[in-house]
């Protein structure tokens, strides 16, 4: 079985429409991310444990609204759209609060990778993220310390190849597209975010 094929299995019981489904409670991120939040890699669902509340609300609002996993190549972000297309601003809110209250512990690393030329690389993403990777509101940048490696891989492969990024309305994902052009392959991709990982330890 795919990876998609997986992803729509388990979303199935929540594609109604939002008509349909009134009553319904919101609060099935764990079918994806996890009990306690903490990600899951089979199906590319990320950290959301003690992920900022101000980004958490900026992609659930992306996804709603067709700005991110839109591109038919964005094969998680195609998941997640429609897990987010019947979210009220209410239900949004009410989901960052419950998710607020899961206990933040950094992702185990998975990425291996050369530290001096990945810090070479940071470089550029310090601008905005921090140069210990703690993220900064004031920019839109979001902590990349202590995130699932793997995760950050397949989103830095996603804005390299234009699968994110791309929509008019996606001036944060615009942004982070110029500025991973720097990354000539997988090689660099590996190093960044392994050096990523060293600000967490």
């Amino acid at each position: 079985m795919t990876r998609l094929a997986l992803i729509c299995l388990l979303c199935i019981p929540f594609l109604a429409s939002a008509a349909e489904r009134e009553p319904f409670d919101d609060r099935y991120c764990t079918t994806c991310h996890g009990t306690d939040g903490r990600g899951n890699e089979g199906v590319q669902a990320p950290r959301l444990a003690g992920m900022e509340p101000w980004y958490l609300k900026r992609q659930l609002e992306n996804y709603r609204d067709g700005v991110r996993g839109a591109h038919p190549d964005d094969i998680e972000g195609l998941a997640m759209q429609p897990m987010a297309a019947g979210l009220t601003d209410e239900s949004i809110q009410d989901i960052i609060e419950w998710a607020g209250g899961w206990n933040y512990v950094p992702a185990e690393h998975t990425i291996s990778g050369d530290l001096d030329a990945g810090r070479a690389l940071y470089q550029p993403c310090a601008t905005c993220h921090g140069a210990n990777a703690e993220g900064n509101e004031a920019l839109g940048a979001p902590a990349l310390a202590g995130q699932n490696d793997w995760y950050m891989v397949t989103q830095l492969r996603n804005f390299l190849a234009g699968y994110r990024g791309v929509h008019p309305r996606d001036v944060y994902g615009a942004q982070m597209r110029v500025m991973t052009t720097g990354l000539n392959g997988e090689n660099d991709i590996n190093n960044v975010v392994a050096y990523i990982n060293s600000l967490s330890d």
